[in-house]
């Protein structure tokens, strides 16, 4: 309220306690003026009564600050006791005069009110519209905010008729950077600007606003061609672009991603079509940033494919949905099982029993890895001292991915599994691939040196596929080599291909390695095997991977021939 408006208000105030003691003096009217002109009049009993009524009126202006009503109930009784001395006669012009004392200021009261009521009025009026301003309205930047752009976006789509309605969203690349680095004042004036380059390049019935944090959206209504959109967001990265000074200071070029969803007529709605917006963002950001992607339904499918399969996974580790298979290592002298090689299954609630290469890239990619492989580990030794209780020296081979490999923690894990679970440290064989132990050379000789410290075995799996595997294969703490199928099953299609595999054994005899044969899944496979002097092999010829209890059972059948 202005300095008029306060004024006014104490006016208002002061005429309220004029019409209170106007009132009270109304109605002590008999003891105010007969002392002074009756036949026994009297100083006192005036002062008295002039002093009550001051009294009485401090007391009801002080009740009007709480309950405003109590104002009006001595003018109340003041008119009743007016009327009633008026009808009895013995009203004199003393009453008369009081009466349109009261009067006079309730009208004076009334029009300071009526003025008072509007100032109000116009207060409120402008504090609606404040009001108003903020609720649309990004007080930084002074663009629209995200209420005014789905308000004017649900107006674009209901008015489109045939024409195309698009929606550009922007994202800063590296804002957060240059807030730590110049501090929170240069990055609201970036924003700032960044809102200007905005508006700049943009029709005048277009929408930009700011949904928050360095995010923009630009709203164009009424395309006739969806290649606008396009030109309008590469103008708007390219300006963007442009370095910015600050206090001095020139910041280096800041770039923008964007992405861009398009509507015909009403298909869409506001959430939808931001939805795809931010897909599209979510594509540019991921192709390198600083580019403009559109909203492309085939990629946001597999987009959603992987969001519901990270899901699907998080939910099988803590629901236990894997399960251990075992597929049988052989001597191929007796063709008897000396061994297994634990494989994870996922038994999906609803795509069934998944394989490996189903979940396990998905797996690695979201981190989860350590923790499956260590629950595999636990599982399969568990399973395999039982069986070795029936044949003793029973080996169990069981994978390391390159994530685990690379965990401070492996040692001690592995460690931990081994005493708890009773497994003879030597009747465990650990494999991972040749490409993972090739990654960091020096750092894969340490870890492994330290897992050979426990008494396990090391497996270099698919070996012959890696890189330079010759001249770093001395380097690893390596006592079994696992021949990759690709070179057993390609031994029959040429004498070439044969030689492979004879060279891979030659190479394992020459670093006094124990050779795997793996994917053999013919007689005619594991016969050449035999002639090249192969050990043990395992594949779909012997048996396919199986669930313990099969493998229980494969294993007391075996015993039972071997005890004939």
């Amino acid at each position: 309220m202005g300095r008029f408006g306060k004024t006014l208000d104490r006016v208002r105030r002061g005429v309220d306690i004029a019409m209170i003691f106007a009132s009270l003096m109304v109605l002590a009217w008999p003891l105010l003026f007969e002392p002074l002109t009756g036949p026994g009049s009297s100083a006192p009993a005036w002062l008295l009564a002039v002093g009550a009524v001051v009294l009485a009126g401090a007391g009801v202006a002080r009740a009007t600050r709480r309950w405003p009503l109590v104002q009006y109930a001595p003018v109340s009784a003041a008119v009743i006791m007016a009327a009633l001395h008026t009808h009895l006669g013995d009203s004199g012009p003393e009453l008369i005069w009081l009466v349109l004392v009261v009067t006079g200021i309730i009208l004076i009261r009334q029009f300071l009110g009526s003025h008072t009521n509007a100032g109000l009025m116009r207060d409120l009026t402008r504090q609606r519209a404040i009001l108003a301003g903020q609720a649309f309205r990004d007080p930084l930047t002074g663009l629209g905010n995200r209420a005014m752009f789905m308000d004017h976006a649900r107006d674009a789509l209901e008015d489109a008729d045939d024409t195309m309605t698009a929606v550009i969203l922007l994202d800063l690349d590296g804002f957060k950077g240059i807030n730590d680095m110049y501090g929170h004042a240069a990055g609201d004036e970036l924003l700032k600007v960044t809102a200007d380059r905005l508006n700049a390049n943009v029709r005048a019935n277009d929408t930009v606003s700011r949904l928050g944090g360095d995010e923009f959206v630009v709203l164009l209504p009424r395309l006739a061609d969806d290649e606008i959109a396009d030109s309008v967001a590469d103008r708007i990265l390219r300006d963007l672009q442009q370095p910015l000074e600050v206090d001095g200071q020139v910041l280096l070029q800041v770039r923008a991603s964007a992405g861009i969803s398009i509507a015909r007529g009403a298909e869409h709605n506001v959430d939808s079509l931001l939805r795809e917006a931010d897909e599209a963002l979510y594509h540019a950001k991921d192709d390198g940033k600083g580019v403009v992607r559109r909203f492309d339904p085939v990629r946001f499918a597999e987009i959603a494919q992987r969001r519901r399969d990270e899901s699907d996974l998080r939910r099988a580790l803590s629901e236990c949905q894997f399960e251990v298979f075992y597929q049988p290592i052989v001597d191929l002298d007796g063709e008897h099982t000396v061994g297994v090689e634990a494989l994870v299954r996922w038994r999906h609630p609803v795509r069934g029993l998944l394989a490996p290469a189903d979940f396990i890239d998905l797996t690695e990619s979201m981190g989860m890895m350590p923790g499956l492989g260590l629950w595999v580990l636990r599982e399969a030794c568990l399973q395999a001292v039982q069986w070795q209780r029936v044949s003793p020296g029973f080996k169990l081979n069981v994978n390391l991915s390159a994530t685990q490999l690379a965990s401070p923690a492996l040692t001690e894990e592995i460690r931990a599994v081994l005493a708890d679970t009773g497994m003879p440290a030597e009747s465990l064989v650990l494999e991972l691939t040749e490409s993972a132990a090739l990654t960091d050379l020096a750092e894969s000789a340490r870890v492994l040196g330290s897992l050979k410290a426990l008494g396990v075995r090391i497996a270099l799996d698919d070996f012959g596929t890696g890189f330079s595997s010759l001249s770093h294969l001395g380097a690893l703490p390596v006592d079994v080599v696992k021949i990759d199928k690709s070179f057993v099953q390609a031994m029959q299609e040429s004498t070439a291909n044969g030689s492979v595999a004879e060279a891979v054994l030659h190479i394992a005899r020459t670093f006094n390695l124990a050779p795997v044969a793996e994917g053999v899944e013919d007689e005619v496979q594991a016969a050449m095997l035999r002639e090249l002097a192969c050990g043990q092999a395992q594949g779909y010829h012997f048996a396919k991977p199986m669930p313990a209890g099969e493998l229980t059972g494969l294993l007391t059948r075996q015993a039972a021939l071997q005890g004939r």
